[in-house]
């Protein structure tokens, strides 16, 4: 996912010498190239994510589109008071990137895991949320971001993250894209865990359960339009996430079903509310939280078994 970001900033930065890309001191592996390319619309900050959300905030209103980039927790939380008031409080055209959402930096331990970041961040008046679940959204959803006005917040993977799409899909902030029709139930899912989507989809087809597959690349404005048809079509409806249970995308799926009111079997799967200690590669602590495809089609049919 860095890397379709990277590209597809490059190609908009030849022709918009606003695009400034600010770094927390980390990224040098994929802005090499950028650096070479742009050395006037890049600034390394330092270890300083606070004054860097502030500088970002003056180069907008200078006229810039400045971009900050760091690790989820230190893009996000640990510089929350200035995007909330320097950023987002004044409606500025600040870019927010954060990467390695999820256990992407799983052997780092908890300093590094991006679990809460949305769950934090979606309180924000003014900030839309995108969270791509492939490579292909990635690009589809910088340009969007870079081409729309005010401050916006990109969560991206870390590396090797494969493509769910096989051909370029029509793309809308706010419009989530539906990968795969099924008539049974309904899977919302986001960011680095829509490829297990996939895996999820495979299994309970075996099991002779069709699913709708949702990818929710963007939690705000959530669509909230394509939740309630999803309500009419299917008959349970399952959120997936790496991130916490709280806060983020199931979250917000249940804040539109609770006030549309019609009842339907509804599950949020994602990082139990709890810290986790165990240290480990993604796919280690994916399943140390219940998010291995088998863990996550048990617990689909196990809820559906249940309500029937």
């Amino acid at each position: 996912m860095r890397i379709a970001f990277v590209n597809t900033l490059r190609e908009m930065a030849r022709r918009d010498k606003r695009i400034m890309l600010l770094t927390g001191d980390l990224g040098y592996s994929v802005f090499e190239e950028f650096i070479e390319e742009f050395p006037k619309q890049f600034l390394n900050m330092g270890v300083s994510e606070q004054n860097m959300a502030g500088v970002a905030a003056g180069l907008s209103m200078e006229g810039k589109t400045p971009l900050i980039f760091s690790i989820i927790p230190f893009a996000t939380m640990r510089n929350f008071e200035q995007i909330r008031n320097d950023i987002c409080y004044q409606n500025l055209n600040v870019k927010i990137v954060g990467v390695g959402a999820g256990f992407s930096y799983g052997p780092y331990g908890h300093t590094h895991h991006g679990l809460e970041d949305i769950g934090i961040l979606r309180t924000l008046p003014n900030l839309t949320i995108l969270t791509p679940g492939d490579p292909i959204e990635v690009h589809l959803a910088t340009r969007a971001m870079m081409e729309l006005e005010g401050p916006t917040y990109l969560r991206l993977g870390k590396a090797g993250e494969p493509n769910v799409h096989k051909t370029t899909p029509s793309f809308t902030v706010g419009k989530g894209i539906v990968v795969r029709e099924g008539g049974d139930l309904s899977l919302l899912a986001m960011s680095t865990l829509l490829f297990r989507a996939t895996e999820v989809l495979e299994e309970l087809g075996r099991k002779g359960i069709t699913t709708r597959l949702v990818s929710m690349h963007t939690i705000k404005p959530i669509d909230v339009d394509l939740i309630i048809d999803c309500v009419k079509k299917n008959k349970a409806i399952f959120t997936l996430e790496e991130h916490s249970i709280i806060g983020g995308l199931g979250s917000a799926v249940a804040e539109v079903l609770a006030e549309y009111g019609k009842p339907v079997i509804f599950k949020r799967l994602g990082v139990p509310d709890r810290f986790t200690k165990a240290i480990g590669n993604q796919e280690y602590m994916r399943a140390a939280n219940g998010l291995s495809a088998d863990q996550i089609t048990k617990q689909i049919l196990d809820i559906i078994s249940i309500r029937k």
